[in-house]
Formats: C-alpha cells, sequence, structure tokens
C-alpha cells in the first residue's frame, strides 16, 4: 500500500471515528429529560422526608409523608412537628388543594398563589405542581458535557415553548447518563437566574440509584436554604387512584 492510500485510509478512519462519538455523545435531550424524569418519580412512590427550612436566625424542620402516582397525582401530609401534624396538599394534573385540620377545610388554590411558597420553604406551590410541564412546555437541547463521580453529564437548556403556561424563561439541568438529576436552575422572564436546585448523596435507595439529599436555594442566598432529606423512599408499580381524593386529603393523616 503507498503512502497516499495509507493517508487516505487514516482520515476515513478518522471520521468514521469522529462520527461514532458525536452520535454517542448526542442523546435526544427530550427523550433523557423524559427519561430522568421517570427514573427519578417512579411509576409510584411512597416517602419520609425530613424537610429542613434554614434562614440566618432559625431553622425549622417538619417530617412529610408523600404518596406519588404517575406524572400528575402527588398527596403530601405533615406527620411532624406536632403543630402542623395534618397539613396535606393535594395534586392531581395541574390542579392543586391544601388542607388545615384546625379549620377543617380544603382550599383549592388559584393560579395567582402557585408561585407563593409552600409550608414557607424555597419551594414554591408551582414546584410542586409542575409535574410533566417539565415535559410538554418546553423545548430541550444539550448545551455540554461534564462528569460526575466517573460518569458523563448532559447539560441541558430547557426553552418554554410559545404560549406555555409556566411562569419560567429558562431552566438548565444537569442530568447524568445514568438519568440522575444532579441539578436545576430557575430563569425568571429576563433570564436571570431565581433558585437553584442540587441534589446530594446518590446512593442505593429500594434497588436504584437515588439522591437522598435535594437542596434548594435562591440565587444571592448565602444562608437561607430548604433541604428534603429522605428518610425512606419505596418505588412501587402502582398506588390506588382513590388515595389521590380530597376526601382522603382530609382523613388520611387522622
Amino acid at each position: 500500500m503507498n503512502k497516499k492510500s495509507i493517508v487516505l485510509l487514516l482520515l476515513v478512519s478518522f471520521f468514521w471515528a469522529i462520527a461514532g462519538h458525536a452520535g454517542a455523545a448526542d442523546p435526544d435531550p427530550q427523550s433523557l429529560v423524559q427519561e430522568s424524569f421517570n427514573y427519578m418519580r417512579g411509576k409510584a412512590s411512597i416517602s419520609i422526608t425530613d424537610m429542613t427550612i434554614h434562614r440566618a436566625d432559625w431553622e425549622r424542620v417538619s417530617t412529610i409523608k408523600a404518596w406519588t402516582l404517575g406524572e400528575k397525582n402527588s398527596l403530601f401530609l405533615i406527620t411532624a412537628p406536632p403543630k402542623d401534624s395534618g397539613n396535606g396538599t393535594l395534586k392531581k394534573g395541574k390542579e392543586m388543594w391544601i388542607y388545615n385540620p384546625k379549620i377543617n377545610r380544603a382550599i383549592k388554590l388559584p393560579p395567582s398563589m402557585m408561585s407563593q411558597a409552600w409550608q414557607g420553604s424555597d419551594f414554591s406551590n408551582n414546584d410542586l405542581a409542575k409535574s410533566d410541564t417539565l415535559i410538554n412546555d418546553f423545548r430541550h437541547s444539550i448545551e455540554g458535557t461534564s462528569s460526575h463521580d466517573g460518569k458523563k453529564v448532559y447539560h441541558i437548556k430547557s426553552i418554554p415553548k410559545p404560549e406555555a403556561p409556566v411562569v419560567w424563561g429558562m431552566l438548565k439541568l444537569k442530568i447524568r447518563e445514568d438519568l440522575i438529576l444532579l441539578s436545576e436552575e430557575f430563569y425568571d422572564e429576563d433570564l436571570i437566574l431565581v433558585k437553584a436546585l442540587t441534589t446530594h448523596e446518590i446512593r442505593m435507595t429500594d434497588g436504584r440509584l437515588f439522591p437522598v439529599k435535594w437542596k434548594m436555594q435562591k440565587a444571592e442566598a448565602t444562608d437561607e436554604y430548604t433541604l428534603l432529606e429522605y428518610r425512606s423512599i419505596e418505588f412501587k408499580e402502582t398506588l390506588s387512584k382513590n388515595l389521590f381524593s380530597l376526601s382522603n386529603l382530609k382523613n388520611v393523616g387522622r
């Protein structure tokens, strides 16, 4: 084989290698977000979580039991401390109700209250109710990659679709190749960072890798945050749809 043929062969091999690498490095971002959402949430789940709301001059800890089913249904019940026990939140689709046992009344939240803090935390009512809006209301693109614990991480930019009923102007996510969500940044309509969610302590939990600590912190807030720490989480194939009802919202804590 002459020198010209060898050079040509090397060039062809080089470009095939690049093409193969690019194909492996660029999964469909829409599918990646969908698969990560499904992995992190599961088909159904039951969990117990400690929520710490930390401020510069005070700190409050609550314990929450939660049930989820599919992409749209969730039920949250505060079990401690005693003064807050029985307070509940029901989410069905994009609608949400809160229940206060002191007045024995479930209140449906209007759209104007969805951006308000949930139980005084750095999570908003909208954060709990968004469910599948990340999948259906945003267009996703991969901006770059990095690594975490030896695994590839995809940096995803999510822009709302025209006329989508969302409050954010942009989201940025970091998702590992094994579908673990590492972070989610929330930007307003002027594309200014408002707050960020980060996950920590990824370990085997009920048969799958799962981050057991989730921290939400507002931008420029140096000593304020909300930390969710999972005591336990069980992933189920299904749960009864009857669990996610206004009647059960009032009675699940009794």
